[in-house]
C-alpha cells in the first residue's frame, strides 16, 4: 500500500506504472494513531469480563461496579468535542500525544488501584485521555496522507482497528483474567502507550495550529453536559427500561444542555462546531451514517453476547471465540474497501457494505427461535463485513467535508455520533431482551431493528455520500 503518496497526487491521472514500495518511515504515522486508538475502544469491552472479579477483589458496590464501567464510557463519549476543539486550536499532534500520555499513566493506577473508589477516579482520567486521543487520530491520518487514495486506505485501516479492538476485548479479558489476573486488563497498556507515543513524536509531523480561536467554554461545558447525560440515561435504559425516572431524568436533561449548545454555537465569535459545519449534506450525513452502524454492530455483539453466555452456556472466553467470525471479517474488508474506493468512489462501497449487513442480521432474525451455532456464522460475518466496508467511505466523506482547520471538529462529531449509536444499540437491545414474554424473540426483534438501521444508513449513502465525479471536484 502506497501511503506515502504525495499530495498533489489526486490532480492527475493514475499512472499505468507499479506504484514504487513505499518506504517503511510512511507506516509509521498509521502504526502510532492505530495503536492509541486500539487502546481506546479495547478498553470499553475488555472490561467486561474483568469486572465481577475485580468487584469480589475489591468489595466493589454494585454502584461502584457500574462506574468501574460506565464511567470510562461517559467522560470518553462527553469530551469528544472537546478534545476535537483543542487538537484544532493547539495542534492535533500535541493533543494526541498528550492523550496517549494521560491514557497510560491512568492505565498504570488503574493496575495498582488499593480500592473501588480509586480505580472509579482512575478509569474516570483513563476516558478523559481516550476522548483526547480519538479525534485527533483522524485528524492526524488526513494530515499524514493527504492524497486522496492513500488517506482512504489508512481510514480503512484505522476502521478496522476499532472492529477488531471492540470485538477481541472480551476474548482477550478472559484470557488475562483467567491466567495472570486481572490488572493486566490495564497493564498491556502500557508498552502500547509507549510505543505510541515514540512513534508519534519521531514520524508525525507538527500540526498547525489555530491560536486565533479561543476556547467556547460554556458551549463545551454544554455539549459534554449533553453528550454524558444522553450516554449516562441510554446505559441505564437497558438495565431500568425506558420508563424509568432516572432515564427519563436523563433525557430530559440532555436535551436543554444540546439546545444551549446550538444557541450558544450560533453566537460564539469562534465556534468549535461551525453550524455552517452541519449545513454539509456529506458532514452531517456522513456523522448519521456513522450512528446508525455502530447502532446495528454494537447492538449485535452485544445481544450475540448475552445469547451465547446466557443462553447457551459459554464461557466469555467461548463467546469470544464464538463471536470471532465477525471480528475476522473486519481486516479483510477494510482493507479491501481502502483499495477499492479509488476505482469506485466512497458512495457505493457505504451502499453496499450498509446492505450487506442489513441482510446478515435479517438473516439472523430468520433463522429460528434457536438456530445452531453454524447458521449464524454467516450472518455474523455478513455484518462484520459489511459495516467495516461502509466505515472506510463513512469516515472519508466526513473528513473531507471539513477544512483542514477543522479537521478535529469533525473528528470528534464523527466519533460522538458513533458512541451515541453504540450506547443505544446496546441500550435498545438489552430493553428488547428484558422485555419480551420469550427470550428468542427478543433477539430476533433487536437483530430486526438493527436490519433496519443499516438500511436507513444505506438510504442516507445514496443521498448524502458523494459520487466519485463529487469527490473528483472536491479535491
Amino acid at each position: 500500500m502506497a501511503f506515502a503518496e504525495s499530495a498533489g497526487s489526486s490532480d492527475s491521472p493514475p499512472s499505468p506504472e507499479p506504484a514504487p514500495r513505499p518506504d517503511r518511515r510512511s507506516w509509521a504515522p498509521l502504526l502510532a494513531v492505530c495503536a492509541g486508538y486500539f487502546m481506546v475502544i479495547l478498553d470499553v469491552t475488555i472490561i467486561n469480563v474483568a469486572v465481577p472479579v475485580i468487584g469480589r477483589e475489591l468489595s466493589a458496590s454494585l454502584t461502584g461496579i457500574q462506574w468501574i464501567t460506565d464511567g470510562y464510557t461517559l467522560v470518553f463519549a462527553g469530551f469528544l468535542l472537546t478534545g476535537g476543539a483543542l487538537g484544532d486550536r493547539i495542534g492535533n499532534r500535541r493533543i494526541f500525544c498528550a492523550g496517549v500520555a494521560v491514557f497510560t499513566l491512568s492505565s498504570a493506577a488503574c493496575a495498582l488501584a488499593p480500592s473501588s473508589p480509586f480505580l472509579v477516579v482512575a478509569r474516570l482520567v483513563e476516558g478523559l485521555g481516550a476522548a483526547l486521543i480519538v479525534p485527533g487520530s483522524l485528524a492526524l491520518l488526513r494530515q499524514a496522507y493527504p492524497a486522496p487514495a492513500a488517506r482512504s486506505r489508512a481510514f480503512g485501516l484505522w476502521g478496522a482497528i476499532a472492529g477488531i479492538a471492540a470485538s477481541a476485548g472480551p476474548l482477550l479479558g478472559g484470557l488475562l483474567v483467567s491466567t495472570v489476573g486481572w490488572r493486566w486488563v490495564f497493564l498491556i497498556n502500557l508498552p502500547v502507550g509507549v510505543a505510541c507515543l515514540a512513534l508519534t513524536l519521531r514520524h508525525v509531523a507538527r500540526s498547525p495550529r489555530c491560536a486565533a480561536r479561543t476556547p467556547d467554554w460554556p458551549a463545551q461545558c454544554a455539549v459534554v453536559a449533553a453528550v454524558a447525560l444522553l450516554t449516562a440515561a441510554l446505559n441505564e435504559a437497558g438495565r431500568r427500561g425506558w420508563s424509568d425516572p432516572v432515564v427519563l431524568a436523563g433525557v430530559g436533561l440532555a436535551v436543554p444542555a444540546a439546545a444551549s449548545f446550538a444557541a450558544r454555537e450560533r453566537l460564539a465569535r469562534s465556534p468549535a462546531l461551525p453550524p455552517s459545519l452541519l449545513h454539509s449534506r456529506a458532514l452531517s450525513g456522513g456523522a448519521a451514517i456513522g450512528l446508525l452502524f455502530n447502532f446495528g454492530f454494537y447492538g449485535m455483539v452485544f445481544t450475540a453476547s448475552l445469547e451465547f453466555q446466557h443462553q447457551r452456556g459459554f464461557s466469555a472466553l467461548g463467546t469470544g471465540l464464538a463471536l470471532f467470525p465477525a471480528v475476522a471479517m473486519t481486516m479483510f474488508a477494510s482493507v479491501l474497501s481502502g483499495r477499492l474506493t479509488r476505482r469506485t468512489g466512497d458512495r457505493p462501497l457505504v451502499i453496499s457494505g450498509m446492505l450487506l449487513a442489513a441482510l446478515g442480521l435479517a438473516g439472523w432474525a430468520a433463522a429460528g427461535p434457536d438456530p445452531a451455532y453454524p447458521l449464524l456464522v454467516v450472518p455474523m460475518m455478513a455484518a462484520g463485513f459489511g459495516t467495516s466496508f461502509a466505515l472506510t467511505g463513512s469516515t472519508a466523506t466526513v473528513m473531507g467535508a471539513a477544512p483542514p482547520e477543522y479537521s478535529g471538529a469533525a473528528s470528534a462529531l464523527f466519533n460522538t455520533t458513533r458512541q451515541i449509536g453504540s450506547a443505544t444499540g446496546v441500550a435498545l437491545g438489552g430493553s428488547l431482551l428484558a422485555s419480551a414474554t420469550d427470550y428468542n424473540a427478543g433477539l430476533r426483534i433487536s437483530m430486526a431493528v438493527g436490519a433496519l438501521a443499516y438500511l436507513t444508513a444505506a438510504g442516507l449513502a445514496w443521498r448524502c455520500v458523494p459520487a466519485k465525479s463529487e469527490e473528483r471536484k472536491a479535491t
